[in-house]
């Protein structure tokens, strides 16, 4: 999402965004602070926990139903073949699920040590081997070892994934055929019709498994764009910020540098000149202050209505959902100018003190006064119990809140802080 806006007001915002993305005034280094993109890790990484438990899922679900079949099997023959291919499938299904939470820092993480690999193929290879020659066994014995090739895939490279889950194929699917051929141990087709979706998860495993990894990239794509977004949007400010200073104070400099060098070479000569040269000189030197201060304080502008759709877009960016609700504004200049600060403020908090999911900014205008509310979840378990934050920024908001009449409180309710501002009336009525 851009953060450039067309329009008299874009270098405002923009600069608006430098201070809310890094919680200061520009300078140095265009990162975004250790603390900002460690939360944005700590999303990210949750966001992989939950693709790692859908694959986790998919091994549950297709090791049960496979554990269910062979028992309801060995349930009937009694036979101890059937036993212990039912005791190794139990250890190859706690294999498959162990093996899959070598997973949990994200793909690229290495393989484990060799012996867990072993313990991951070792009952599955026996179950093969031991599905030849019990009847009725058939693709039941080879699934194991196929579901542990799926298991593998992952933490392999792309270029060697796809080569694995083929050598699992070509070792899978003939095992019926070669148990029949050289074994004598038909595999039964109407038992297997009544667990085709056995079978069905089996043959989609592969597709389960590696679309969850594909999804997983381009999620850690976005999450890398967004950053990068907001990084460069901090880069842009400082370079527009440092080229207007150098076009207000480069020719000041440069004609001081001249008429100083004038002065000091009339000094002995014509004392008068120099003493007008370095008069001059003053008068430049005050004019590039001004027009230096001049700069400062319109870049330090705040505007509520351009501060309240900067809050929205910097919160979407974090990874936010925000909802702005908007009416009318009030008309006095300088409570609109106090609403401003506290919505970057409030903003800076939430990036700061919160991974928040969600956040609403209502702004309402009464025939009482004016009201700002600010709401966000995943509070920070610092905020006390009052629901005041742990922020000299907020004491120093309603420092000036109050200036205007005005009252700023805040509320914990769970997870969701709340900061609420009102103006009475007789204050913003004066236009």
């Amino acid at each position: 999402m851009s953060l450039l806006y067309a329009g008299s007001h874009a270098p405002d915002i923009r600069a608006r965004t430098a201070i809310l993305v890094t919680g200061s005034r520009p300078s140095g280094s265009p990162a975004l602070p250790e603390s900002r993109r460690s939360d944005q890790a700590r999303g990210v990484q949750t966001t992989w926990l939950y693709t790692l438990g859908a694959i986790v899922f998919f091994f549950v679900v297709l090791d049960a139903i496979l554990i269910l079949t062979v028992s309801s099997n060995f349930a009937v023959s009694r036979s101890p073949l059937d036993g212990i291919l039912l005791v190794l499938i139990l250890l190859s299904s706690v294999m498959h699920v162990r093996y899959c939470f070598f997973l949990r820092v994200g793909p690229g993480g290495g393989m484990p040590r060799p012996a867990w690999t072993v313990a991951l193929f070792a009952p599955a290879v026996a179950a093969w081997v031991l599905g030849l020659f019990t009847p009725g066994a058939g693709l039941y014995a080879a699934l194991p070892l196929w579901m542990a090739v799926n298991a593998l895939a992952p933490l392999l490279p792309t270029a060697q994934r796809w080569g694995v889950i083929a050598l699992g194929l070509l070792i899978t699917i003939p095992h019926p055929f070669i148990a029949s051929a050289q074994f004598g141990n038909t595999f039964d087709l109407a038992e297997a019709s009544r667990a085709w979706i056995l079978f069905f998860y089996g043959a989609s495993l592969p597709i389960m498994v590696l679309s969850s990894l594909w999804w997983w990239g381009i999620v850690v794509q976005l999450d890398r764009h967004r950053s990068t977004a907001a990084e460069l949007a901090v880069a842009q400010e400082r370079l527009r910020f440092a080229s207007d200073l150098h076009d207000i104070q480069g020719h000041h400099l440069q004609v001081i540098a001249l008429k100083s060098e004038l002065a000091e070479r009339m000094l002995a000569i014509d004392p008068e000149a120099a003493r007008e040269h370095v008069h001059e000189t003053r008068l430049i030197a005050k004019q590039a202050l001004e027009e230096t201060r001049s700069l400062v304080a319109g870049y330090r502008e705040v505007d509520l209505a351009a501060e309240l759709e900067n809050a929205r877009e910097v919160l979407t960016v974090a990874g936010a959902e925000c909802e702005l609700q908007l009416g009318a504004l009030p008309a006095n200049p300088e409570v609109r100018r106090v609403l401003a600060l506290v919505v970057r403020e409030a903003t800076t908090n939430i990036l700061r003190h919160s991974s928040a999911t969600w956040a609403s900014i209502r702004v309402t205008t009464t025939p009482d006064g004016s009201t700002l509310e600010i709401s966000n979840d995943a509070a920070s378990p610092a905020t006390d119990a009052a629901g005041r934050a742990a922020s000299s920024g907020l004491a120093g908001l309603r420092d000036r809140v109050s200036a205007v009449s005005g009252d700023l409180s805040t509320r914990l309710d769970g997870d969701t802080f709340t900061l609420r501002v009102f103006v009475p009336v007789r204050v913003g009525a004066d236009a």
